[in-house]
């Protein structure tokens, strides 16, 4: 048996005192969000939906930002998170390769969402705002909104992607357990949602219509404000306590990490696990980050770096990232998550500039290595962890190939306990492959704002 330990586990002391803004350390400042008009976003404009001490955040090119001890307090019900060595996986692949994985799984809501959602709930009530609207894919935004909520007293209306509304009913009642209500977008309740009904009354909806439907709302209404659970700079910034911690754990067993995997949607969870890493490269460290998403909706790999909406209808700015183009529709049979058009404006330039890498992978493949995963380490992966599984199996492969002893590190981003409807798919051989095709990402990319 290994002298190294399985678990690597901090105290609660050990949990951040900030977070990590990886602005200070970019080659060049990010470009602002635009208007229709072409023209820069003020801080004035966004108030209408942000509070004004998040938006200070989404604007910071600040090193370190101080994390309130009342976020911290929160925390401490789950953080630190275990980082485990991965032995039986290794043992099970036949590989020279060391692979470590931090487990985001053991929060609330078995993610890694509510390491943002508890300060965005508590920024706003310190704002005086008692009301959230968001959008959610699979499920996992939506539940740790709804217990940050819960935590800071905000009620918070979830529009879930109708999608997978009718795919992970428990995501549902877990937000509901903690009090929100829920929602299968597109509904007729906003402008939005009735515009694309009346187009396809079966439209199984996407995360920028959902999106536009949660802005849509809190727009309307003084009372409520908007929370996104990805993309955005301050989104990035919250979810740096993964990082941080696990620079911490790797000290602590005297090790570092060649690679470092997230899985990649909208890019908060491999911001959240690579951007602290970035900051050692910056500094001469010789580490790739890279992130992997799904080749039905291959954003970075496949999209273009340019100017687009966030939301489907074009109510939020104009951000420069990779998209596959605003009114993208993901397949229905996808199973996976990880469906957002667009990508983090920040992880999009670091894409950009070659500073971390992006490998798109198919989904028979990634639910494959989540079940060996599953069968070696006995957690069972999200199917979105299930992407950075995947490719970090497949360099272990290519490490007993050539005999190199990386050091492999990823991020399990959460537990797929609630997503056993995919698994199910999987095991009765209804999930297939698909890619999606150029012509569709070209026909989605002529409709960019003619802006940037």
């Amino acid at each position: 048996m290994s002298d190294m330990p399985t678990k690597i586990l901090l105290d609660e002391k050990d949990i951040p005192t900030h977070w990590y803004n990886v602005v200070a350390d970019l080659p060049s400042p990010p470009l602002p969000p635009l208007g229709p008009d072409g023209n820069p976003v003020g801080p004035e404009q966004m108030l209408a939906i942000f509070p004004g001490n998040l938006l200070e955040q989404e604007m910071s090119a600040e090193r370190w930002i101080a994390i309130p001890e009342e976020i911290r307090e929160v925390y401490r019900i789950w953080r630190p998170t275990p980082m485990f060595r991965a032995h039986r996986l290794e043992r099970a692949l036949g590989t020279p390769a060391k692979i470590y994985y931090k487990y985001e799984g053991v929060s609330p809501s078995g993610s890694h969402k509510p390491n943002t959602a508890i300060p965005q709930a508590w920024y706003n009530k310190q704002a005086g705002v008692h009301r959230l609207t968001t959008e959610t894919g699979a499920g996992q935004w939506g539940s740790s909104l709804a217990f940050a909520g819960q935590m800071f007293g905000v009620e918070v209306r979830v529009y879930m992607v109708k999608i997978s509304y009718q795919q992970k009913p428990f995501r549902r009642s877990m937000m509901q357990t903690w009090g929100a209500e829920v929602f299968a977008s597109p509904t007729d309740m906003t402008n939005a949602g009735r515009a694309i009904l009346e187009k396809d009354p079966n439209n199984q909806g996407s995360l920028g219509i959902a999106i536009s439907e949660a802005v849509e709302e809190a727009a309307s209404r003084s009372d409520t404000n908007y929370s996104l659970g990805s993309v955005l700079n301050h989104v990035c910034l919250h979810q740096t306590v993964i990082g941080l911690e696990a620079k911490k754990q790797f000290e602590k067993v005297g090790d570092y990490p060649d690679m470092v995997f997230g899985c990649c949607g909208g890019g908060s969870n491999f911001a959240g696990v690579a951007f602290p890493f970035l900051a050692d490269k910056a500094a001469g460290k010789n580490v790739r980050l890279v992130a992997v998403e799904p080749t039905s909706c291959p954003t970075l790999t496949k999209g273009v770096y340019a100017y687009d909406y966030g939301d489907a209808t074009g109510y939020t700015p104009i951000m420069k990232m990779y998209t596959l183009g605003h009114d993208f529709m993901p397949p229905g049979i996808h199973a996976g998550g990880l469906r957002y058009h667009g990508d983090s404006p920040l992880v999009s330039q670091l894409l950009h500039e070659g500073l971390i890498e992006a490998v798109a992978v198919p989904q028979v493949a990634t639910f494959e290595a989540g079940v060996q995963f599953a069968r070696a380490e006995g957690i069972i992966p999200a199917p979105e962890s299930c992407h950075a599984v995947r490719a970090c199996i497949d360099e272990a492969l290519r490490c007993k190939q050539t005999g190199e002893p990386k050091t492999l590190f990823f991020n399990l981003s959460g537990h797929g306990h609630f997503d056993m409807a995919s698994y199910d798919r999987f095991f009765a051989g209804q999930l297939e492959d698909f890619e999606y095709p150029r012509e569709a990402i070209e026909a989605s990319l002529a409709h960019l704002p003619k802006v940037g």
